[in-house]
């Protein structure tokens, strides 16, 4: 059972940045695709960007695309989403997710809160 805790969040200005982080409790991380979604308020939760197992094949939702950028640390079983220009749209919890295939995601964090001001 693959543990994921994510870590990062806060509370930041419209244009600011924040990095979140995703620890797994096992080094079969490496084996698993990474993604990272996020749930606002009265919303459902959507896709933010998703990594391969290689770390090089990346892919973004369309309203990151250009701002946000996802990366892995398979040393130290981590996966980062750096946030950059953050618009008060982007307030939400972030969870970080972990599958086999990048369709299906079996293993989920509890999430961390995000919250831009305008």
């Amino acid at each position: 059972q693959v543990q994921l805790v994510e870590s990062g969040g806060g509370l930041v200005q419209a244009g600011g940045s924040l990095r979140l982080s995703c620890a797994a409790s096992e080094r079969t991380f490496a084996n698993y695709v990474m993604g990272w979604f996020r749930q606002a308020p009265g919303k459902e939760r959507e896709f933010v960007a998703r990594i391969m197992w290689g770390g090089g094949i990346r892919y973004y939702a369309d309203s990151v695309k250009g701002r946000f950028t996802i990366s892995r640390d398979s040393a130290k079983n981590t996966v980062y989403l750096q946030m950059n220009s953050l618009k008060p749209e982007d307030t939400a919890v972030y969870y970080c997710a972990g599958g086999l295939d990048g369709t299906s995601w079996t293993y989920w964090g509890q999430g961390t809160q995000v919250t831009v001001s305008s």
